[in-house]
């Protein structure tokens, strides 16, 4: 098992939990009070997100205050309401005249099938999300949003497992990238060190796992998914001074990271999406090739962390109730 390691939060965001009680769902909140330098990268082909386009380095707001993850498939992007009315109770936002409007972008994944789906987070979710966080070390496993959060799908729910939510923070030279990572993927959960299959379908029997892309690549057929009924997303944080332009490129670089982790990804049924945020607290900036290698080791760790401390819930067991090596 990876012990956990550097989950400290990156200076100048917070981030918080809201897990509801009545079923597996909830949302996460990481808070840029003072603003960060936003970027975003989309790769699943089934995504559900919010103000994405705002921060594509083309257009005119550099910084956001807050980003959004959430289950509740498309119904749990009413959570970023809460979000900014957490905000504005604060006065923090982007200037508009007499006003200050909070940028709030947020991404959702699919757990509507994890208990009763009439259940969703909403504003007030997302607001409760807020009051929770801190510079802390967050909670992982089955909490926020990924508290519904499954993995290895392809070929069944019947054979699925749990996912859950993941953290990891790297340091090199004084400046520190973390990856904060909600894993719903349809594909299974890879030990980037070993290459061993840690979480995702099972065999038929249910006792061990089936490792889904050699499954594929001998010829075994997977049972028909809607689009987005999976996703893995997540927040890259670092506290190095970056432009718009270079926030892009690190959630870019950090989908590595869920390459090097979850086999198959990005997939028809997967909304893949992954911020970036950049507060620029420490000062300091770094070569693009150094923060891209640390952001997609953060982001892998974070994958593995969030199968770890995964529980199970319901007919979905963890990788702990499988009885496997660590």
């Amino acid at each position: 098992m990876h012990p956990p390691s550097g989950l400290s939060a990156v200076a100048g965001l917070r981030v918080g939990h809201f897990t509801d009680t009545r079923r597996p769902t909830g949302c996460t909140v990481v808070l840029a009070p003072a603003g960060a330098v936003g970027g975003v990268d989309v790769r699943g082909a089934a995504p559900g997100t919010r103000e994405t386009d705002l921060l594509s380095p083309l257009n005119a707001v550099e910084h956001v205050h807050a980003v959004l993850l959430a289950g509740g498939s498309a119904f749990g992007l009413d959570a970023a309401g809460g979000v900014m009315r957490w905000l504005d109770e604060r006065g923090i936002g982007y200037p508009v005249g007499a006003h200050r409007v909070p940028i709030v972008p947020a991404a959702i994944l699919f757990d509507l099938s994890v208990g009763d789906g009439r259940i969703r987070p909403d504003a007030d979710a997302g607001y409760a999300a807020c009051e929770a966080a801190s510079d802390a070390p967050c909670a992982e496993g089955n909490v926020g949003a990924g508290a519904g959060a499954l993995v290895g799908k392809l070929f069944g729910l019947g054979r699925a497992m749990r996912g859950g939510f993941g953290s990891a923070c790297v340091t090199v030279d004084g400046i520190t990238v973390g990856a904060w990572v909600a894993v719903n993927a349809v594909g299974d959960v890879i030990d980037p060190r070993s290459g061993r299959v840690l979480a995702g379908a099972r065999s038929a029997d249910g006792l061990g796992l089936l490792d889904t892309t050699q499954a594929l690549l001998r010829g075994e057929l997977p049972q028909p998914m809607q689009a987005g009924a999976a996703t893995t997303i997540g927040v890259v944080g670092t506290d190095a001074v970056l432009t718009k332009a270079q926030a892009n490129k690190l959630a870019q670089t950090a989908h590595d990271g869920l390459a090097r982790s979850i086999s198959p990804v990005h997939t028809q049924s997967d909304g893949d999406t992954l911020f970036a945020l950049a507060t620029g607290a420490s000062g300091r900036s770094a070569h693009s090739t150094l923060l891209g290698t640390m952001a997609a080791e953060a982001t892998a760790r974070a994958v593995v962390r969030a199968i770890e401390a995964a529980t199970a819930w319901g007919p979905y067991p963890a990788a702990r109730d499988l009885g496997l090596p660590a």
